[in-house]
């Protein structure tokens, strides 16, 4: 008799299906475990189509999805609000990999996206600084730059989920105020160094040159840290609807700092209370009481397949992956669970991990055609681990909207359609 060392890839390794990662790691399959959810290839020969008879099209200035593709977009309301005023979000669940294309990166903007003029625009440094300073778009491209991979996501992201009643939305309705892209600009500590910082500057105010002036607080810790003046965004100029010509990006703090179409950067000694950071971008407490200025985005997790909309077709063997995101570091580890969180087992991570970037993980289920309750849970380098719903009611309350970060679930029922549901 030979005693197994060591879980072989096809083993259980929680309940209700979930198999051992080591299929991921090693890159072996299941023998057996192909169904409905996995074709075979067959033997029978191609057949010569239509497209193969005749030349194709010629070349194009800026190159566009297939037409096949069509429904890959992002999804917004209708109105009541004005045209532009609210957002637009990404379909995590019709993407793969860790980095948004640019045009399907999600938009929020509280008056529209402000049509500038490059050659017009300006970015002013003033406040407490020794020698005020204004930079053209120009300008600013003859500074050093630094590329980086990192996620921005709308405070209010999965605010849905603090709903008495779980409600028949998707994962882009849910999450999808999330977006991740390769960053290039000018550190903003540079521009700080060159305009010279006065001992008593605590913050800085960043101001947007949107036609609502958005405008935010900013530990200058921050900005003389990660922060950067972007002027790319995944190797061109930023979109429009990201900020053109010029944004700010802040690493892991949340989107509505992330200022937009910046204009104007005010040291000061103290937080200025915008109306942007009062009003809204408050955490609510179920003890009447709030909290301010929590900048950094807590870990975090979606599935976002097998998820609603994307029907399983049939038992068999079924790849799990999603999306995990920390504000204050890198991904750790991954948990998923088919039984609604009574087990777990370690998903495969895909490089690279990044701090302050989403990391895409995969695990491996074989799904037995009954019911099932699909989770995932988090954790970073920090030990911070993603809460149950239950959990984070009993810190938080459901009264907020910002900030939500609970472990989200999918119930797939017989017929293999997803839902999202409260367990």
């Amino acid at each position: 008799m030979v005693r197994k060392t060591r879980p072989e890839p096809g083993d259980p390794a929680a309940g209700n299906g979930i198999l051992s990662r080591r299929l991921f790691l090693e890159g072996t399959i299941v023998v057996g475990a192909t169904g409905a959810g996995l074709s075979r290839g067959s033997a029978e020969p191609l057949t010569v189509q239509p497209w193969m008879k005749v030349p194709g099209r010629g070349f194009e200035g800026y190159g566009q999805p297939s037409p096949f593709e069509s429904k890959v977009v992002k999804v917004f309301p209708p109105p009541p609000n004005p045209a532009g005023v609210g957002a637009s979000r990404t379909p995590l669940h019709m993407l793969e990999g860790m980095i948004t294309p640019s045009g399907l990166h999600f938009e929020r903007s509280h008056s529209g996206v402000p049509e500038i003029d490059p050659a017009q625009h300006r970015l002013l440094i003033h406040g407490l600084v020794k020698r005020p300073l204004v930079f053209t778009v120009e300008a600013l491209s003859r500074y050093p730059m630094q590329s980086r991979i990192a996620f921005i996501e709308c405070g209010g992201n999965s605010q849905a989920l603090n709903a008495p009643q779980a409600q028949p939305l998707n994962v882009a309705a849910i999450h999808g105020l999330l977006g991740c892209a390769e960053w290039t600009g000018v550190r903003f500590s540079t521009l700080l160094d060159e305009a010279g910082i006065e001992p008593e500057a605590r913050w800085v105010i960043a101001e947007g040159a949107d036609a609502a002036a958005m405008s935010r607080s900013i530990p200058l810790t921050k900005a003389m840290d990660d922060a950067l003046v972007c002027l790319y965004q995944n190797g061109e100029r930023v979109r429009p609807s990201n900020g053109y010509p010029v944004r700010l990006l802040l690493p892991g703090f949340e989107g509505n700092m992330n200022v937009k179409w910046l204009r104007r950067l005010k040291l000061i000694a103290g937080p200025a209370m915008t109306k942007d950071e009062t009003s809204k971008y408050t955490i609510l407490l179920k003890d009447e009481k709030a909290w301010q200025f929590v900048f950094p985005i807590e870990v975090k997790s979606v599935i976002t397949r097998p998820s609603p909309g994307l029907a399983l077709r049939g038992p068999g063997f079924y790849e799990i992956s999603g999306l995990a995101w920390s504000g204050n570091g890198s991904i750790r580890q991954v948990d998923v669970s088919a039984d609604g969180g009574r087990s777990w087992a370690p998903a495969a991570l895909q490089g690279p991990i990044l701090p302050k970037a989403p990391v895409r993980f995969r695990a491996a289920w074989q799904w037995n055609g009954g019911p099932a309750v699909l989770q995932s849970r988090a954790t970073d380098d920090t030990g911070m681990v993603q809460p149950t719903r239950a959990q984070f009611a009993d810190e938080r309350g459901l009264r907020g909207v910002y900030h939500y970060n609970a472990i989200a679930s999918w119930r797939i029922d017989e017929m293999g359609e997803a839902s999202n549901v409260y367990a």
